[in-house]
């Protein structure tokens, strides 16, 4: 092995020092002012140390990629599905798919309970738990031509866990994206400003698809000139059309808007992947991981401080106006995205692993993008705990906790502990040209004001209102690039259990399959969008935590997938890796299912707060936040099936693992009897670097294949 070089080793232990620094004021500082700079040091400083060294001990030590070996991409190509794409435009992809509303919505709720729980959970979670889950499934997944997570689970534990995993993982899909087009509709209603800027983001993306197909194939510096310049070009036109007669036509109502994200997922689903999907996410990238880096350089500028407690009084009572339960094991839960997420697992064995040139990809495009995603997490987490608390919790509480005027939020936040006036309330709202905050819940609008508030300090108070709207677009983008990935796999799992039934479904690509899974799909995931926009008690104050439960299911489900092909494939040593993330995976989200199954609370229990309002419906009375009989009807329905699915998904998941655990230890008692379904070695053709930027040997490798291509 090559020794470490002096300068090497005096560069890596700065960053160590930052780091170091970073988590030592965070742990230390009581009743005193701390400056956001040291939460992103502690963090960025953690994330360098873990992929320089962690994630490449796990690459080439424990799974081994191999460069040489063929990837589905390379040997399954159809133009549809299949197909090598350039590995900047892959990580753009895979990342925007990854990165949804989970770390943009999560750390704001879970701010409720402080910075420090949530910076904890976010920096080591991702480090040891979330960025090594989407390393190794999207490595095992790639060995087994793109299979889905349900069908690798199926092949590999048998047919009754890999059944209960492919019903599982399903299910919890469904519910990801009908929270995730929620937080959308949450972020564009009534709002032309943003509605418009993200209608725009379609046709320049289906123009950078048809530039990088036909026009100028390969051409990824040009495409990508173009989109950013048109992208700013329909944030600017945003601001236009909100204040022209247009804007009526922008300003949709949540049930409008809800209509209109089912039949773009649906469109989005059937498309060829080079078409709409990746170009859209890697155009969304930009956007994303431009806006982080300006975020984390306005924190260092402007050095605003953290005003939201290290730890907050609602962490030991359970008893929070946001989401309530203690902060064991909720938050956890309620942070998934940017820590450990099960969603990711889903792209990682869905559109990437088709899409991938070379297996040594795997570290740069599953480990470096969900550090990417953690970073966000922690930019959200900032923003939430920069603003003042009295105008978080009046926005991120739900209308029946803190009213509808700003004099009765003023005394709700009073309530709480905390204090804002309601002139201070309204003149918030007026600074970023809304009507209103109150009760904008979702995260999205909280972490707008507060990249308004860092952005405004760098460039000044006038431009507060842009600022807040760029944040808004940012976001929606973040999400919108999430559910179209998210659809087509949903659409990929379905035509796996269906191809078990009737075998053309297994073809991905045939096109009544096709048509017919992704109508399935979009109408589920738009039930909940439906529900969740009607839903009395607070649609993401209800749904988010079923979300969270469901999501973290199914990352046991996938770490448990991993370990056991870890075990399988002869790598016993190492299968801790992904052994110790799910036993604590398992224990929080088995005990958080509990509790919102069994708890006595009807803030936290699911079947005693629909118990509670059907003893009042029986009474002839009318329970707040309902407004009307028909409310109580709905918030006893929706009760009942978020009570019905926890429990389901939690007995579906402790069947997975039970039977994962009796393949292993047959496999320990006789490894001659163990079948693993990978693909066979074909040699690779294609010559592509394993990282951003081509090492020496790669650009000598590279230039022997030009030498070695026939003139034509």
């Amino acid at each position: 092995m090559r020794r470490a070089e002096p300068r090497s080793i005096v560069v890596w232990t700065l960053v160590a020092l930052v780091g170091a620094a970073g988590w030592t004021v965070l742990a230390l500082a009581r009743d005193e002012e701390v400056s956001a700079a040291w939460m992103v040091a502690a963090a960025l400083g953690s994330y360098a140390i873990a992929y320089r060294f962690y994630s490449k001990f796990i690459a080439y030590k424990v799974l081994k990629v191999d460069r040489t070996r063929a990837t589905p991409a390379e040997r399954l190509d159809n133009g549809i599905d299949f197909h090598p794409t350039d590995r900047r435009v892959l990580l753009g992809h895979h990342f925007a798919a990854i990165a949804g509303a989970g770390p943009l919505v999560g750390p704001v709720l879970a701010a409720q309970m402080g910075y420090l729980p949530g910076t904890i959970w976010i920096v080591v979670g991702v480090i040891f738990a979330g960025a090594v889950q989407d390393m190794v499934v999207l490595f095992f997944s790639t060995r087994r031509d793109g299979k889905s997570l349900g069908q690798m689970a199926r092949d590999e534990i048998g047919p009754f866990g890999g059944a209960a995993a492919l019903l599982a993982a399903f299910a919890i899909m469904i519910i990801l994206l009908g929270v995730l087009a929620l937080v959308i509709v949450n972020a564009l209603a009534e709002s032309p400003w943003g509605t418009f800027s993200i209608a725009m983001t379609i046709p320049i993306a289906l123009l950078m698809g048809f530039y990088l197909r036909v026009l100028r194939p390969g051409r990824v510096s040009e495409v990508s000139l173009i989109g950013i310049a048109l992208l700013l070009v329909a944030l600017v036109a945003g601001r236009w059309v909100a204040e022209s007669s247009l804007a009526d036509t922008f300003t949709l109502a949540p049930s409008t808007l809800v209509i209109w994200l089912v039949a773009y997922g649906f469109i989005a689903s059937i498309l060829p992947v080079w078409m709409l999907l990746a170009p859209r996410d890697y155009l969304s990238t930009f956007m994303k991981i431009g806006t982080i880096l300006l975020l984390a350089l306005g924190v260092v500028i402007a050095l605003p401080t953290l005003k939201m407690d290290p730890v907050t009084d609602f962490a030991s009572r359970g008893d929070g106006p946001v989401f309530a339960g203690s902060l064991f094991p909720f938050v956890f839960i309620t942070i998934a995205c940017g820590a450990l997420s099960g969603f990711h697992a889903l792209i990682s064995s869905g559109t990437t692993p088709k899409m991938i040139q070379k297996e040594t990809q795997v570290r740069m495009i599953g480990y470096g993008s969900m550090l990417m995603e953690s970073a966000v997490a922690i930019m959200a987490l900032v923003a939430a705990s920069i603003i003042d608390p009295g105008l978080y919790f009046a926005m991120n509480a739900p209308a029946g906790v803190v009213g509808d005027t700003v004099q009765e939020a003023s005394k709700a936040v009073a309530n709480f502990g905390y204090s804002i006036s309601p002139a201070d309330l309204a003149q918030a709202a007026k600074n970023v040209e809304e009507s209103s905050l109150l009760s904008r819940t979702g995260g999205a609008p909280t972490l707008a004001v507060g990249v308004s508030e860092i952005f405004s300090q760098v460039t000044g108070g006038s431009m507060r209102a842009f600022w807040y709207h760029f944040a808004i677009m940012f976001e929606a983008l973040f999400i919108l690039t999430a559910l179209d990935a998210g659809t087509r796999v949903g659409r990929f799992m379905l035509q796996d259990m269906l191809g078990n039934v009737y075998k053309p479904f297994k073809r991905v690509s045939w096109k009544p399959g096709l048509v017919l899974t992704s109508a399935a799909v979009t109408g589920l995931w738009g039930y909940f969008l439906w529900v969740g926009v009607h839903e009395p008690l607070g649609g993401i104050n209800q749904l988010f935590p079923i979300f969270g439960i469901a999501n973290q299911l199914l990352a046991a489900v996938a770490l448990t997938v991993c370990t056991t092909l870890l075990v399988k494939s002869g790598r016993l040593k190492w299968a801790w890796i992904t052994a110790v993330p799910l036993a604590w995976d398992a224990t929080v989200t088995l005990t958080a299912s509990w509790q919102k199954v069994f708890s006595g609370d009807p803030r936290v229990g699911f079947f005693t707060q629909r118990s509670i309002y059907q003893d009042a419906i029986d009474d002839g009375k009318v329970l707040p936040p309902a407004k009307s009989m028909d409310d109580m009807h709905t918030v006893v329905t929706n009760s009942t099936v978020d009570g019905v699915l926890s429990a389901a998904l939690a007995l579906l998941i402790v069947i997975v693992i039970a039977d994962a655990a009796r393949v292993c230890l047959k496999h320990l008692r006789d490894p001659e009897a163990s079948r693993l379904s990978e693909a066979p070695y074909v040699e690779s053709k294609l010559t592509a670097p394993a990282g951003l930027f081509p090492t020496a040997e790669e650009k000598r490798e590279a230039r022997r294949d030009e030498k070695r291509e026939p003139v034509r």
